[in-house]
């Protein structure tokens, strides 16, 4: 077998971010693509919120990575390891070496349960759960549904992590749920928060705290870090960013937002910046070092919030900039930092919220995305899985965010 490959693109990922990119440069024509994704499926992750809200089952999030690669793109399944960029080559988990003339960084970024002592073993037992896995979701329903009063604790770590909506997503869920079931009355909701605010972006961060948190009574505490599970005890350890002062919470019911970061073979490549991000040009997506290099998604340094939505940004602008590139040309087109998250407040209510590197809204509809609507829950539910499946992922042109 030939370990040393060469391919005239290289993508780095097989998640949105790397078949939407590979879908697009096959689009425009472009013969020699190859995608490095060791995984047999492919998750649509922002379905594991209502997994665990009860409201899908979780084999509605998958599907298998074979039927994804565009048609034409070369599959190497295997995991990159590093990179050596000044000679425009990796080296995978395989053995193999792979050159390029160039290279779309895309891997995600990693989730990172053993960063806090005593979650690992916890994990989907007495009463503790996450969204954030594909076998866990399912038990977060499980812990919802019977659930009969006492804590029920939602934490949310400091970021930057995958759809920051989601930690406080799966919360409204779980009230909305205890409130119809007769247990909500018996129980003290409680957002341990290591952000200063709700949200990020102003608008829809007023949005929840006057028409969703304070309403219904949920406990926020802003400024709190999860440090620590006590399983044995049923205690979760919080640590106020502020005083350094740590907090005792008895729990009954604890979702976990685990730390999230940069893949680790992406930390320690060349690629990265201090952060250990693949350090891109914000507006260009290219890398400030390595022009031939450019990166998108979860593991960039782009700094607007992970979720497929700025994929979906994102990726017609890469590919742009990228064959322009391989013609001699610089960037045409500049990414604003557009990113959206349509915030589930409930079974049946959402905000959608769309907003830029600024953090200013970038509505698409014609009416005040800052009000919880039910026909924005059925396009989160119905519309939105079917532009990721049939659209992002296939590289097809469909409208841009911020235009109806």
């Amino acid at each position: 077998m030939d370990n040393k490959l060469h391919h005239r693109v290289v993508v780095v990922g097989g998640g949105a971010a790397g078949l939407a990119i590979a879908a697009r440069l096959r689009h425009a024509g472009l013969e020699d693509v190859a995608i490095i994704e060791p995984s047999e499926q492919h998750y649509y992750q922002p379905f594991w919120t209502f997994v665990g809200g009860g409201v899908v089952d979780r084999k509605d999030s998958v599907r298998p990575m074979a039927e994804l690669i565009p048609r034409g793109a070369v599959w190497i399944k295997d995991a990159a390891e590093s990179f050596d960029p000044a000679n425009n080559s990796l080296s995978t988990r395989g053995g193999k070496t792979i050159s390029y003339e160039y290279l779309v960084v895309c891997p995600g970024l990693q989730i990172d349960w053993d960063k806090i002592p005593g979650l690992p073993e916890a994990l989907g037992k007495n009463g503790v759960c996450s969204i954030y896995h594909y076998d866990q979701a399912p038990i977060t329903w499980e812990n919802i549904k019977n659930f009969k009063g006492g804590n029920a604790v939602f934490t949310f770590p400091p970021p930057p992590i995958k759809c920051a909506g989601a930690p406080q997503k799966i919360m409204y869920l779980a009230e909305d749920y205890f409130r119809k079931h007769g247990v909500r009355n018996k129980t003290r909701v409680v957002y341990y928060c290591a952000t200063p605010t709700i949200f990020s972006a102003p608008k829809y961060a007023a949005a929840l705290m006057e028409q969703v948190v304070k309403p219904r009574g949920i406990d926020v505490l802003f400024k709190h870090q999860l440090t620590e599970i006590r399983a044995g005890t049923k205690e979760a350890v919080f640590k106020n960013t502020e005083t350094s002062e740590s907090v005792v919470q008895p729990y009954d019911l604890i979702h976990v937002v685990p730390p999230m970061s940069a893949p680790d073979f992406i930390k320690r490549s060349p690629l990265a910046n201090a952060a250990g991000w693949v350090d891109v040009d914000k507006e260009t997506l290219q890398h400030v070092h390595y022009p031939n290099v450019f990166s998108l998604g979860d593991a960039s340094s782009l700094p607007t919030s992970k979720t497929a939505a700025a994929i979906r940004a994102q990726a017609p602008i890469l590919a742009a900039n990228l064959l322009s590139a391989m013609r001699g040309g610089q960037g045409p087109l500049k990414y604003d930092g557009y990113t959206s998250c349509p915030l589930i407040t409930g079974y049946g209510k959402l905000i959608l919220a769309e907003f830029d590197y600024d953090l200013k809204p970038k509505e698409t509809f014609p009416f005040d995305q800052g009000k919880e609507r039910y026909s924005m829950y059925l396009l989160k539910r119905y519309v939105i899985p079917v532009i990721y499946w049939d659209g992002l992922l296939k590289g097809h042109k469909w409208p841009q965010p911020g235009h109806a």
